[in-house]
């Protein structure tokens, strides 16, 4: 590698808090761990590869990724692109409600010689 193109790859990295589908982030996160690289570098890679028109994955990644999908139940696909609407997040079981001026029990104190 020459002086130039190795200076030509020192780049300045951005945290982000980027949102994504759940499942699909499982299938990278998975894919990272696969090829012994970062969530990051793989998203770097295939960004850079789709920027070129490239495939960014080979069979044996394709495989991977397939087994992934099933792990993680992913069943979305490209037509699913740029049409995922957000659910309601799941929350906790909300708690049963008290009447006013209620006071919450308190827990059994241990009477075992102590």
């Amino acid at each position: 590698m020459t002086k130039a193109t190795a200076s030509s790859n020192v780049i300045e990295r951005s945290q982000t808090g980027v949102r994504m589908e759940k499942r699909i982030l499982k299938v990278l996160k998975g894919l990272a761990e696969y090829h012994d690289i970062t969530l990051g570098d793989l998203l770097e890679g295939i960004v850079l590869h789709a920027f070129e028109g490239k495939a960014p994955f080979g069979a044996e990644s394709l495989q991977t990724v397939a087994e992934l999908k099933r792990v993680y139940g992913l069943d979305l696909t490209a037509a699913a692109s740029h049409r995922l609407r957000e659910g309601a997040p799941a929350r906790w079981p909300a708690s049963p409600p008290r009447a006013r001026g209620a006071r919450v029990p308190a827990r059994p104190s241990s009477r075992h010689g102590r």
